[in-house]
């Protein structure tokens, strides 16, 4: 197997957190269930057969993707391939810095996924067929960033108070009050939410809520012996009760459920 990853220079590393490219991973399993965990993405597939999205209930294909498409933030559960046997580039963007890159305002974007041509026109399809002609990995990153630069630079602009309160949440989602996020940047809060929602993609109690159950996610995975209550506290959940719904929500699972059934991929659970 392949994986490879790559962090972008600068201006790019403002806005992009890494690239990310793999191919040769064979898992048993060929449906798996990704968990909301606040990062909105663009994907090159260059096989040339479609990847589907499924039904969370019955697996069955819903949608289709072709060659390049984009992700946004997600709120609740989605049902997509394992990678089994696939050939991959993601841009992954920085928590609530993806806004410069789309012709669209990210709720727009908000719990779905759409073939870059709709959004782009060909464009990432032609960095595609480039890429597809080189065989070094740390050449289709370079393409990659010289493409992004050429196309998005003048549209770099980092907006302050997006910025601040995607940081806040990030940093302290178990203790965070985002009425006072709201007063120390000085907006009213219904244009803080209105701002938030057009540049990241949901409202920020929305996004705090996904950030919180990430939190509890990594509590999970890091700790040997697992005690609900403690971690239903240590991520700023009101009792276990709202941390079992809450995680039930994001996951479809209970905690429990989700510790029997995950593997070493984080946010990537085998359903079928």
């Amino acid at each position: 197997m392949i994986l490879e990853t790559h962090i972008p220079r600068y201006p790019l590393d403002q806005f992009v957190d890494h690239f990310i490219y793999y191919e040769g991973y064979n898992p048993a399993h060929t449906i798996d269930r990704f968990l909301p965990d606040g990062n909105t993405e663009i994907i090159f597939d260059f096989h040339d057969g479609p990847q589907y999205i499924y039904d969370n209930e019955t697996l069955k294909e819903i949608q289709a993707c072709h060659h390049v498409w984009a992700s946004g933030v997600r709120t609740g559960f989605i049902s997509i391939p394992s990678g089994k046997q696939a050939a991959m580039f993601v841009i992954s963007f920085k928590k609530g810095m993806a806004y410069p890159f789309f012709p669209v305002p990210m709720n727009e974007m908000s719990d779905r996924v759409v073939d870059a041509d709709l959004l782009w026109g060909r464009n990432f399809a032609h960095l595609r067929e480039h890429m597809l002609e080189i065989n070094e990995v740390a050449l289709k990153f370079v393409a990659a960033e010289n493409f992004l630069l050429k196309h998005f630079q003048n549209r770099f602009s980092l907006n302050p108070a997006v910025e601040f309160a995607v940081a806040e949440i990030m940093q302290s989602p178990d203790q965070l009050n985002l009425g006072r996020v709201s007063e120390r940047i000085g907006y009213s809060q219904k244009h803080f939410i209105s701002m938030f929602k057009q540049q990241v993609g949901t409202t920020p109690k929305a996004y705090l809520k996904i950030i919180r159950f990430q939190k509890a996610v990594a509590e999970i995975e890091e700790r040997r012996d697992v005690n609900w209550t403690d971690i239903s506290l240590d991520c700023g959940f009101y009792d276990q009760a709202h941390f079992i719904h809450d995680f039930k929500f994001f996951s479809g699972f209970t905690p429990e459920e989700y510790v029997r059934r995950k593997n070493d991929m984080l946010n990537y659970v085998p359903v079928g």
